[in-house]
Formats: C-alpha cells, sequence, structure tokens
C-alpha cells in the first residue's frame, strides 16, 4: 500500500465555493444537538491506545491505526471536509472498552464494526469478531485486562458480512470448536451468502472497495477522514470458522446462563441477518439493522440490492417484539441508544425512513420517473427525520439509495430506447469529443464549469475527453481536480472516497502490490463443491470453449462421500450430485482438502495427481482441456481509466 506521502501527491486545497459550501452545511443541521457526544463516551472503561496494530504476516504496515486519525482533535470543520461527516468522524474516533449494561461489553473504534462480549455463567459470547485477528486479539486483551481471563463458551454472527466474522481465529480455534467447548450462532444461510459474496463477484468487489474505502489514500482533511459506518476498515489476517448451529426460526435460546430470543431478518441489511434480545438485561441487539446512520441499500462496492420494504417491516416486528421491554440497543456499528422511550423512537425512525424511501421512489417509478431523475427529485426524507443525526447519509445515501430500489424493481434499464444500447464509455467518448469539436475544446468547456463550481458537469464532460485518450495529461489533471473538490464536499464518507480514490488514481495511477481483497484461505476451505463448481463455470472462458465437444466429468469426493458429475457443453459448466446416468469421460477421485490446496495454490493438479492425491481414470486430457480455459483474475484493474 502507498505511504501518506505517497498518496499525497497532487492534492490540492478547497476551492472558494467548496469552502462556501461546505460551511453552509452547518447553518442547516442542529449541530448545538451534542446527545450523540454524551452517548458515545458513556460507559467508557479505557481508551484504546493510539499506537498502529502491527499485521501478523510482517507486512510493513498497520492492520489498524486510530493514531493516524489525530487531526480530527480539532472542533470545527476543515475546508476541505463536509462539517456533517466531519460530526461524524469526531463520534467515531472515540474508541476503547464501554460498559453497554450489566454483563454487556463492546469493543468499539478497533475496526469499522464492534465486537461485543456479554459475560455468562462460566465464560463469554462474543458477538461478531470484527475483521481481522490483529484487531479482535487486540480488542479482547483490552476486556480481559479488565475483566479477567474468561473463556469463550460461544461465538455468535449477527451476519454474512467480513466484518462481523473476520477475527475469529483471535477469538477461538478450530480444536475449540470440534471438541464442543465452543459453539457458534448464525443465522440460517449464513455460510453460503458470507462465502458466495466474496467469491462470485469478489474480485470486482475488492477492486470496488479500494475505492468505496479509501484504501490507498492518506488519513488526513484532503484524504479519508471516514467511512461514515466507523473510521476504516482493517486490513489484516482475515479468518472463518464455520457455524455449529444455525438460527432457522424466531425463538429462544440460553447460552451459559444467558437466555437470548432471536429475530430472523433475511433481506434486510444482509442476506443472512438476525437480531436478538437479552430479557435478563433489557438489551436488544439490532446487528446492523439499525446504525446511526442511514445504511446501503446497494453498497457502492457492490452486492444485492437490499429490501426497504422486508427491512422496514422486520424493524416493526422488532418494535413490537423487544422496544418496550428494552433499556438499550445497540449494533454492530456506533454507539448504543439509551432508554425506553428513546430506543422506541430510534427504530421507529429508523423503520420510517426505509419504508419512506421505498414508497416515495415507487410512487415516482410509476410517475414515469427514471433513476436519475428520481434521485433529483427525493433528495430529503420528512422534516422530523431530516435533522435526525442517525438517519443522515454517512454510509448509504438517498441519492444511490432511491436508484437501487429503482434497480431492484425495474432492473438497469430506465425506459428510454435511447439508452438501451449505448456505445461502450471508449466508443462513445471518441465521438462526444469528436461531436463537441475537438480536445481543446472539451478542455475549455470543462475548466468553465470548474471554475464556475459545477463540479459534477466538469467531471461529467471531461471523463469523456480522458476515455478518448487517457494520455491527454491536461484532461487528466482537470478530471482528478473536479473529482476532488466533489469529495471535499460530501457528507456520505464512502461517496468522498471515492471521489478522492478516482482523482488519486488519475494522479498516480494503478497501485500494484499489497490489495484489499475479502478472499482469505478460510474462506476457500469453506467453499462447498457446489460454490467451487459454480465459481469455475464463472472463470470458463467461453470463447475458448465455444467449440470444445461436450465433455463429462465425475468428481468423487471420498471424505464427502458425494460425487459430482460436471458437464461442460455449449461453453458452459453444469453440474448435479450423484453417480453419473451414463459413462463419465474422464474420472477424479480425491478428497474436499486436496481441492482446497490447489485453490490454495499449495498445489497443482499436476502435482496432486502425481502424488496420489488425486487419481484419474479415463481421458486425463479432457481436464487438461478444461483447465487451460480458465480465467485468472487481477483485482487491480483500471476503473477511472480504460
Amino acid at each position: 500500500m502507498t505511504s501518506v506521502d505517497e498518496a499525497r501527491t497532487g492534492t490540492k486545497e478547497a476551492t472558494a465555493i467548496t469552502a462556501a459550501a461546505n460551511a453552509a452545511v452547518l447553518g442547516a443541521l442542529p449541530f448545538d444537538d451534542t446527545t450523540d457526544f454524551d452517548d458515545v463516551r458513556r460507559g467508557l472503561i479505557e481508551a484504546a491506545a493510539p499506537a498502529p496494530v502491527t499485521r501478523s504476516d510482517g507486512v510493513p504496515m498497520p492492520a489498524w491505526n486510530m493514531g493516524a486519525y489525530a487531526f480530527e482533535d480539532a472542533d470545527e470543520a476543515p475546508p476541505t471536509v463536509n462539517p456533517s461527516l466531519w460530526r461524524q468522524a469526531r463520534l467515531n474516533r472515540v474508541a476503547g472498552l464501554f460498559e453497554v449494561t450489566e454483563r454487556i461489553y463492546q469493543l468499539r473504534g478497533m475496526d469499522i464494526s464492534n465486537m461485543t462480549i456479554v459475560e455468562g455463567d462460566t465464560g463469554i459470547i462474543v458477538i461478531d469478531p470484527m475483521i481481522s485477528t490483529e484487531t479482535a486479539k487486540t480488542g479482547l486483551d483490552l476486556y480481559r485486562k479488565h475483566r479477567g481471563d474468561k473463556p469463550v463458551v460461544a461465538v455468535i454472527y449477527t451476519h454474512s458480512h467480513v466484518d462481523h466474522y473476520g477475527g475469529v481465529r483471535a477469538i477461538i480455534s478450530d480444536e475449540d470448536v470440534t471438541s464442543g467447548r465452543v459453539k457458534i450462532y448464525a443465522p440460517e444461510g449464513f455460510l453460503y451468502h458470507a462465502v458466495s459474496e466474496n467469491v462470485f463477484a469478489g474480485t470486482a468487489m475488492s477492486r470496488r472497495s479500494h475505492f468505496q474505502y479509501g484504501v490507498f489514500l492518506p488519513r488526513d482533511e484532503r484524504g479519508q477522514v471516514d467511512l461514515g459506518l466507523g473510521k476504516a476498515v482493517s486490513n489484516g489476517t482475515i479468518t472463518l470458522i464455520p457455524p455449529t448451529d444455525l438460527i432457522t426460526e424466531n425463538g429462544s435460546r440460553t447460552i451459559d446462563g444467558v437466555r437470548m430470543e432471536f429475530q430472523l431478518t433475511p433481506g434486510t441489511e444482509a442476506p443472512s441477518e438476525m437480531n436478538f434480545y437479552f430479557p435478563q438485561m433489557r438489551a436488544l441487539c439490532a446487528a446492523e439493522n439499525a446504525c446511526h446512520t442511514l445504511h446501503n441499500i446497494l453498497t457502492l462496492r457492490g452486492a444485492e440490492v437490499r429490501d426497504t420494504r422486508q427491512w422496514s417491516r422486520y424493524l416493526d416486528e422488532a418494535i413490537e417484539m423487544f422496544a418496550d421491554r428494552s433499556d438499550v440497543v445497540f449494533a454492530s456499528h456506533h454507539w448504543p441508544t439509551w432508554g425506553s422511550e428513546r430506543v422506541a423512537e430510534f427504530l421507529a425512525d429508523q423503520r420510517d425512513m426505509y419504508q419512506y424511501l421505498h414508497d416515495q421512489t415507487l410512487r415516482l417509478i410509476n410517475h414515469g420517473l427514471t433513476p436519475m431523475e428520481i434521485a433529483e427529485t427525493l433528495t430529503k426524507l420528512p422534516p422530523d427525520l431530516e435533522k435526525r443525526w442517525y438517519l443522515r447519509g454517512y454510509y448509504g445515501s438517498i441519492s444511490h439509495g432511491v436508484r437501487a430500489i429503482y434497480q431492484r424493481y425495474l432492473g438497469f434499464y430506465d425506459g428510454n430506447p435511447a439508452h438501451l444500447n449505448p456505445h461502450q464509455p471508449v466508443e462513445a467518448a471518441k465521438r462526444y469529443v469528436k461531436v463537441i469539436g475537438g480536445p481543446d475544446k472539451v478542455l475549455a468547456a470543462g475548466r468553465e464549469a470548474f471554475d464556475s463550481g459545477d463540479y459534477r458537469w466538469a467531471a461529467e464532460l471531461v471523463n469523456h475527453l480522458v476515455f478518448a485518450d487517457p494520455g491527454n495529461s491536461e484532461a487528466v489533471a482537470l478530471q482528478a481536480d473536479a473529482l476532488e473538490q466533489l469529495g471535499y464536499q460530501c457528507e456520505n464518507g464512502t461517496w468522498r472516497s471515492l471521489y478522492l480514490m478516482g482523482a488519486h488514481e488519475l494522479r498516480n495511477g494503478v497501485f500494484h502490490g499489497v490489495a484489499l481483497t475479502t478472499t482469505s484461505p478460510d474462506m476457500i476451505r469453506s467453499m462447498s463443491p457446489d460454490l467451487y463448481f459454480d465459481y469455475l463455470g464463472i472463470r470458463l472462458n467461453g470463447d475458448k470453449a465455444a467449440h470444445v465437444p461436450e465433455t463429462r466429468m465425475a468428481w468423487t469426493f471420498t471424505d464427502l462421500d458425494e460425487t459430482y458429475v460436471v458437464t461442460l457443453r455449449n461453453a458452459t459448466l453444469t453440474y448435479r450430485v450423484g453417480k453419473p446416468d451414463a459413462p463419465a469421460d474422464v474420472s477424479l477421485t480425491l478428497t474436499k482438502a486436496a481441492l482446497d490446496a490447489i485453490s490454495l495454490s499449495q498445489s497443482t493438479f499436476d502435482k496432486a495427481i502425481a502424488d496420489g492425491a488425486i487419481t484419474v481414470e479415463g481421458d486425463k486430457q479432457r481436464l487438461v482441456q478444461l483447465l487451460s480455459m480458465l480465467d485468472d483474475f487481477d483485482v487491480m484493474f483500471n476503473v477511472v481509466t480504460p
């Protein structure tokens, strides 16, 4: 990863127009309401040390470095940061061990997500062990410094996103699980969604995450200041131990003397998610369904579109089930909300927000508005919701949220036939530049837009010239300047990162080195054969396979006692579980561990066959041919240039 000094190359100050736009925010929102600043420090036992958390693999970059945000000590936002985002950034910087209520503790500000610890009768229950083993260990050490070295008796994954399970091997081991000392609870569908989301489109999602999280940006007033949901994503060792106990329906469990009431909420913030309530402590865990921000309806790194209608209904169900019995609600991000009335209001406001965005988007859809027209029309929440700090668009936004709702119901096409089959970006760009009158006229118009403060138009216009001629240094520089000013004005932490990452790569090029990726050895080992063959089909190059004759392959996994019949036909891979109904062209006998070793680049098919880890019968050349037609993916593909 680039250093701060390298990442600062070419950054500029806020223009007078940007500074004025940011200053105007101070009069538009209730900055005199300091309730969050009281709540975020409530129950603090010890602040987290600001020293960097080193990576366990020796890579000379920290897994986590809250000390890099010391520049946020100032109460007043600099001209390069939207004051509302600056406020959220300062709240998210409060880090350490906190008591939520009796027997419930949180480690906050030590990764983008919180780790919650519930004290049982004989040990502790760990909820959501962060992204990385390095940050999870640091958090657990801080807890044990004050609360004693109690054994972990259970782990709970609230949902299927990596920031809620990745640090698990710092908390427990495989032996803890196989011996039965520790159970891992998760909502139904957890493992499939946790693995498939990070594998099927994992390369593209990882690359887009670089932009969403601003991973190559400096941590300063002209770089990454906050993600809205938390400071940043940790960059350490990601692990996964599969759950042992799935929650398949609403109901109660008692874990080490602690009674818990589970509420499944599939299709909300994650496809597999759940809330749960602690009646003994009158405390509700809202997972990531109710945080101190408008959440993503479609995350900008890419994922399945979330169902705001269901999200709202599950929040209403949570109110009905738990609100009048709750003295506190806490979540997997941010700080808790205390007091029964405040809990009910917090949940009801979140419910109303998602339902409002759903219904009003559908209303405008049925008036014939297109996605961008809806985003320009539906820009605010109702007055009573608009000034709720916990509903501001720090991570999700109304703008990309309503477009996601459109996508969920109507897809990518806005109904205008002129938009049905447009030219791809480079070809369209060449035509735009030509019709405008050439590069000089595009540049002149772009500079005029920039000087007038119309940075959106400057970026849209000059992007055509960059794609038509990426070697035009003046166009690249102007595009970077426009994106930078757009970033400085953003209230949304991820939008800021996206704009500033675009500017950074235009000025400095695509960085090739240690990159953020959520695919890990544990993720590979957790892939079922079904997921493996699904991914094999994704990697199959259709052009190379177009004229290959039909091939039938039988893969028998001796440790799973299962046979998969994989068919290559019409440049497509399909598979069935069970014995082949006709002789296979080639048959492989192997273990899942042998396949994992190949997937992890610890072995190859040739080596595994030579070593006897895989035996092959029939036409081995059919297997060789299949493997030769698989694409490899490079995570650092171009984004802001062709």
